[in-house]
């Protein structure tokens, strides 16, 4: 009996079995689907084992499996197969995961204040946000906890548990809201000498306290993102010296006089 001689075209082919001409193609170049030789016209011509092969590629490229490993998918026995299609599934598992973590990543990153910042620190944020703190100090805090965060991230959580108590004291609010409203101000405005003052006065109080700081560098680095934020700041920085004290994150009582 005589062999039927191949009859589809390629796009008849790419038609019955669910993909593009494109893809046919691809298909030729990986080495996964035999390209038949032309025939009088010129034309490629397929049969229907064609058809099969290629929804069997197609099949197990819907599935995940990367192209490079469907050829030997193709050729194995049973037990092969089985083995391959299990560490491929081990495989997508594990991207599956990976994923998710990403997603878990980009939904904090739609807060803003997520982006490089752990929850806790974002949390304290937000609290100062209700507080009514200029956005500009937000800022500034922001700027100045992602620096601190990268540098010491197993002291982060009690660092910001001890500001987030501190926030609860009506005078600490108070005085983020004097920070607040004196963002914008000239260089000779007096509402910077009441605010040293306080500053000053704060710090008194609070000098007797043990508490980590931060090493040298990273200090000198926030205090830098500090006080470049508005010219304000850098007038209330003299102030404090002529007050007895420098640096911001890390400071340090000098003598007025000296």
């Amino acid at each position: 009996m005589r062999q039927a001689e191949p009859v589809l075209t390629i796009g008849q082919l790419a038609s019955y079995a669910g993909v593009t001409i494109r893809a046919v193609r691809h298909y030729h170049a990986k080495g996964l689907l035999a390209e038949p030789e032309r025939d009088r016209s010129g034309y490629r011509r397929y049969d229907a084992a064609a058809v099969i092969e290629l929804i069997r590629i197609r099949t197990l490229a819907d599935a995940g499996v990367p192209l490079s490993r469907v050829k030997q998918l193709l050729e194995a026995d049973e037990e092969e197969f089985a083995t391959a299609v299990a560490e491929i599934d081990q495989r997508i598992r594990a991207e599956i995961r990976e994923r998710q973590q990403h997603r878990r990543r980009i939904a904090r990153l739609a807060a803003g204040d997520s982006l490089a910042l752990p929850p806790v620190v974002v949390g304290y944020l937000q609290r100062l946000r209700e507080l009514g703190v200029h956005r500009r100090v937000l800022e500034l805090e922001r700027d100045g906890w992602i620096l601190v965060s990268a540098h010491y991230p197993d002291q982060i959580e009690e660092w910001i548990a001890g500001k987030t108590a501190d926030l609860e004291d009506p005078e600490f609010q108070d005085l983020y809201r004097s920070i607040s409203a004196c963002i914008d101000a000239a260089p000779d405005d007096p509402r910077l000498e009441a605010l040293a003052d306080r500053l000053a006065r704060i710090l008194d109080r609070a000098e007797a306290e043990t508490e980590e700081q931060l090493d040298g560098p990273l200090a000198a680095l926030v205090d830098a993102v500090t006080v470049e934020m508005t010219p304000a700041w850098h007038r209330l920085e003299e102030l404090m010296e002529e007050r007895g004290f420098v640096g911001w994150n890390q400071l340090e009582r000098v003598d007025p006089a000296g």
